[in-house]
């Protein structure tokens, strides 16, 4: 996970059709923007018919300007449609449930919200539309000067309101004709260390509302290291470092999290990285076989380390909502020696008497992490573990179930992400190579750019520069861009934000559409500083 943590860590071509009746053009994914008129980036279409057109006083619309950019987009012939003092944000009958949607919309369009009720001209409506497209598509529809947002769940119909914000934000307007959009990955999102420096509620929620806009959606919290631990606890208090959210500030940040359509992804690392925790417990302290203590690990050969992590774990499954928990399970320093038994006995001995007389540390350190994803599962988790917690040659496995997050290759014993590919499992991409931003940056990082990201990266592209087979995309659920704090007074939470800034954007574009962005980088860069600008 983090670069200083351990010894050795340091699309597509788019068809435009107007109608059935009407000129068939093809776009490029994302060209233009606006109404009429051309700009930077735009291409020009070419027309595969000449059928008459019933309105040929408006040029044949082009897709919205976005980020990240539309997947599909129909052109039409048309005004389009722009905010005006008589329209409103409706929605449709039986979908009441997008009330909060629509209310936000209409605040952030500066239009009236008038409810469940029959849409009229000049209106935006909302409807869900069950069964209709995948999870978190959405069609946008802009004719007869309304526009119409359907989708098949709530996460759809909200990503298309951000895509009508922010078309109106770029070019003060939709322009006519259809959006058909959906995400190339299932999870979307930003990885933020609140152990190593401390974030207020406030700054996350800004974070949450910056990553709504560009249809990411998961937030990872990583809130316990061997610096501090963040978060309020009930149980155990005495673990709580002074700079913490209370957890009326996390309910908070969840609340936003949900109407934002947000998965909060905590972490408790164990059974490395938990200093801040031991130096409550330093009874549960790992020591060498001289007495030297191991900074950070846990002797899961005590039965008092389960008892006093899984308490926690049974405190914060029940606080955080939602469908994931992170178990960490990286970098256990007991593993990093030259001769483990030799150095660990205590943890060869506890090996040997669970699994048998083949078995060794990594045997025990990988029953932990099956042990604590048993704990997490009956309060509906699914649990995720970073890449250096998976190990080979054992005669204990990790659950296939607890998802594989690859962030290096820089650990010890480094394993090639094919391995897991071919074992089956199923793996998010936070590729350290291209999106870290550590704090510092120590050990050789440099801050991450969204240009590199936007060129070169591409979520096959777990380890280094080289991609996977393109045969195993279908294991690879998407990637989340990466904050780390090892040296937190390297910059303030606002020089974070804006650091962030662009890595996040360019992130957000490659996670939603596959294929090489049809905007340069220059274009990407000048649309996002007009559509954050504006309003």
């Amino acid at each position: 996970m983090s670069p200083s943590r351990g010894a050795l860590v340091a699309g597509a071509v788019l068809t435009a059709v107007a109608a059935a009746t009407i000129t068939v053009v093809v776009w490029q994914e994302g060209s233009g923007g606006g109404l009429a008129g051309k700009r930077p980036d735009a291409r020009t279409p070419v027309p595969s018919s000449a059928a008459p057109s019933p309105s040929r006083s408006y040029p044949l619309s082009t897709a919205p300007r976005t980020i990240p950019a539309v997947r599909e987009h129909l052109a039409a012939r048309g005004p389009g449609w722009r905010p005006g003092p008589d329209g409103g944000v409706v929605v449709a009958g039986g979908s009441g449930t997008l009330a909060d949607e629509g209310r936000l919309l209409a605040e952030e369009l500066k239009i009236h919200y008038r409810g469940e009720v029959p849409a009229r001209a000049g209106d935006v409506e909302l409807a869900l539309a069950p069964g209709r497209g995948s999870p978190e598509s959405y069609t946008l529809d802009v004719r007869d000067g309304r526009v119409r947002i359907s989708g098949s769940d709530q996460a759809g119909v909200f990503y298309g309101t951000r895509t009508l914000k922010q078309s109106v934000r770029a070019d003060g307007a939709m322009p006519e004709g259809e959006v058909r959009d959906r995400p190339d990955r299932p999870q979307r999102g930003l990885n933020l260390d609140i152990a190593r420096k401390h974030y207020t509620a406030a700054w996350i929620e800004d974070r949450l509302r910056e990553m709504a806009d560009l249809k990411l959606n998961q937030l990872g919290l990583h809130f316990s290291d061997d610096q501090a631990f963040r978060i309020e606890s009930d149980t155990h208090p005495e673990v709580v470092s002074p700079e913490h959210l209370s957890k009326a500030e996390v309910r908070r940040i969840l609340a936003l999290a949900s109407r934002l359509h947000i998965e909060v992804v905590p972490e408790i690392d164990s059974p490395g990285h938990l200093g801040a925790v031991l130096r409550a417990h330093p009874d549960l302290q790992l020591r060498n076989v001289s007495g030297t203590p191991s900074p950070g690990s846990l002797d899961i050969s005590d039965p008092g380390s389960a008892k006093l992590i899984d308490e926690l774990l049974g405190e914060y499954t029940e606080l955080f909502g939602g469908a994931y928990w992170h178990l960490g399970g990286d970098e256990y320093l007991a593993l990093m020696a030259r001769d483990p038994a030799a150095s660990y006995p205590q943890l060869q001995r506890a090996a040997r008497q669970k699994y048998g007389a083949q078995a060794g540390i990594k045997d025990l350190t990988t029953g932990w992490l099956n042990d604590r994803a048993a704990v997490v599962r009956p309060h509906g988790k699914r649990p995720k573990a970073w890449n250096d917690g998976f190990f080979r040659d054992g005669i204990v496995h990790a659950d296939k179930d607890i998802e594989v997050e690859y962030w290096t290759g820089r650990e010890y014993g480094a394993r090639q992400p094919e391995e897991y590919l071919r074992e089956g499992r199923r793996v998010v991409n936070l590729n350290d190579e291209f999106l870290y931003y550590v704090l510092g940056q120590p050990n050789n990082f440099v801050y991450p750019t969204g240009e590199r990201i936007y060129e070169q990266w591409t979520p096959l592209v777990l380890r280094g520069t080289r991609p996977v087979p393109a045969r195993y995309s279908g294991q690879i659920l998407g990637g989340r861009f990466a904050v780390w704090g090892d040296l937190p007074q390297a910059q303030t939470a606002a020089q974070v934000a804006q650091g962030i800034r662009m890595p996040l954007r360019a992130t957000a574009q490659k996670l939603w559409a596959p294929g090489k962005p049809a905007l340069s980088w220059d274009g990407f860069r000048a649309l996002a500083a007009r559509i954050d600008g504006a309003g």
